[in-house]
């Protein structure tokens, strides 16, 4: 059974999610950087890791690493390896990729070089003056960071964040990776009620449901590696049954409001594609008129003042949440926004305040949850 080399990206700040899961897989971290954890793992991992990732964007394996400062020596590295052993005479490769603070700086350049270099191997491996590039995608992605060169091979494909749940989301949708990180770090109780009263499209409900009931979320999507022919095939029945054995019989309570009945009707509708529709209660609310009535998580991503409403429509939301939430008498809620001020607006100190990303917007996750003096 073959190793490999991992590379999981993700947005910043959610590293310590994807390497929770890569320790719960039962692989061996190697290190992290921004945006990436690194770590080995058998040929299983790329069925595994792309099945049940809940926070990484995608998954890469790792073909070599190399030291290039010249084009000279990109080319000359890249044709040594053997892309044969991963590209069959017929397959197509197309690359693309980055390069940070390192001499080899130019993206389009190092794209052309790369290509040719494997172009050129795949000629001597295969004896042959052409390749049709007609048949399974392998796609090759270079990440030249100070100079170091990792040729990788994407696995995933599209992003995972893209679980395939949302058929319609509203003006200013979360990545169901970043609402799966705010679920966890809430850590709701299985036999309480976690409720999100600011809903949108049920990004957070949804992924609530899936975290707390143990539904991989990769579990219902393909994978560009479900083609690729120097993996076995069977990981993939394997790790989706896995997954479908590790969903937890327990019965959850969730629910999910917003001001909005067409935004009702999307989240719902999400819920269902997502197969967790029986999980959740939808209902339409103003979050002014929030009532729970019982212990209960409670998370939220009010708009910020940035796509949907202005600063002060924000700033006069936030006031009202501020009441609504102390009448409620809620004792651990938890609210994602790009506002440095929102505690100021909403009345009261957060316990715990964690700087996050909303893909490049900065953003602050607000924590309560000791009681209110």
């Amino acid at each position: 059974m073959a190793n490999y080399k991992y590379a999981a990206t993700c947005m910043f700040g959610l590293e310590k999610f994807v390497g929770e899961t890569v320790d719960r897989l039962g692989y061996k971290r190697l290190g992290t950087i921004d945006g990436r954890v690194y770590f080995e793992g058998d040929e299983n991992a790329v069925a595994r890791c792309n099945v049940g990732f809940r926070c990484a964007e995608k998954l890469y394996i790792i073909v070599s690493e190399f030291n290039a400062t010249t084009f000279d020596e990109l080319f000359e590295s890249t044709k040594g390896i053997e892309w044969e052993k991963y590209i069959s005479q017929n397959d197509s490769f197309p690359v693309t990729g980055h390069s940070i603070r390192s001499k080899l700086f130019s993206v389009t350049d190092c794209q052309r070089i790369i290509k040719k270099a494997i172009v050129d191997r795949l000629f001597k491996a295969y004896k042959t003056d052409r390749l049709s590039e007609t048949e399974n995608k392998i796609p090759i992605e270079f990440f030249i960071l100070n100079d170091t060169v990792a040729l990788m091979i994407n696995t995933s494909g599209e992003s995972l964040y893209k679980r395939g749940y949302r058929s319609a989301t509203g003006e200013a949708p979360m990545r169901e990776t970043l609402a799966s990180a705010l679920v966890q770090i809430a850590r709701p109780f299985r036999d309480t009620l976690f409720y999100d009263p600011m809903c949108g499209s049920g990004t957070i409900a949804i992924e609530a449901a899936l975290y707390l009931k143990g539904i991989a979320p990769g579990i219902n999507r393909g994978f560009a590696s479900e083609c690729f022919g120097f993996l076995p095939r069977d990981i993939w029945s394997k790790a989706r049954e896995e997954a479908r054995e590790s969903i937890r019989p327990e019965p959850v309570r969730i629910w999910a409001s917003d001001i909005s009945a067409e935004m009702i009707k999307i989240a719902r509708e999400n819920a269902k594609n997502a197969g967790v529709e029986e999980y959740i209660t939808f209902f339409e609310r103003d979050v002014a008129e929030l009532e729970v009535g019982e212990r209960a998580t409670v998370v939220c991503n009010p708009p910020y003042g940035e796509r949907l409403l202005d600063v002060q429509e924000a700033e006069a939301l936030y006031r009202k949440m501020g009441k609504a939430f102390e009448k409620a008498g809620l004792q651990r809620y938890y609210v994602f926004t790009s506002s440095e001020y929102f505690e100021k607006h909403f009345g009261r100190k957060a316990d715990n305040v964690r700087k996050m990303y909303n893909g490049m917007l900065r953003c602050f996750y607000y924590q309560y949850y000791k009681k209110n003096k």
